[in-house]
C-alpha cells in the first residue's frame, strides 16, 4: 500500500502475515472480523485476483472484484456483488450497495 502510493487512502491496512496463514485459508478473513469486531459476513475483500475473491466468498465475506485491464472473474466460483473496472468505480459500488442496506 505504501508503495503504491494508497496508504493515505486507508484508515486500516490488515496483513496476512499477523496470523501466518496466506489466503484462502481463513485465519486472515477471521483477523478481519475479529479485528473490526464484526460477524465474517460484513467483511468485504477487495481484489483484482479471481482466486482471492473466490477465497472470501467461500469463507462467507462479501468480495469486490477491481477488473483492471487482462483480470477477469473465474466463472467456475460464485461470482461478488461489486465489480468495476478501478478502485474508485468500486468503493463507490460499494458505498452505494451499503446505503441500500
Amino acid at each position: 500500500m505504501q508503495n503504491a502510493g494508497l496508504i493515505d487512502l486507508f484508515e486500516h491496512v490488515l496483513s496476512a502475515d499477523e496470523v501466518k496463514r496466506l489466503k484462502p485459508a481463513a485465519e486472515p478473513y477471521r483477523m478481519a472480523a475479529e479485528r473490526f469486531g464484526v460477524p465474517i459476513s460484513e467483511v468485504r475483500l477487495v481484489a483484482a485476483h479471481a482466486w482471492d475473491v473466490a477465497g472470501a466468498m467461500s469463507m462467507g465475506c462479501k468480495a469486490a472484484f477491481v477488473a483492471r485491464p487482462g483480470m477477469v472473474l473465474d466463472p467456475l466460483h460464485a461470482q461478488p456483488d461489486i465489480v468495476g473496472r478501478d478502485l474508485r468505480e468500486v468503493a463507490t459500488k460499494i458505498i452505494a450497495a451499503e446505503a441500500r442496506a
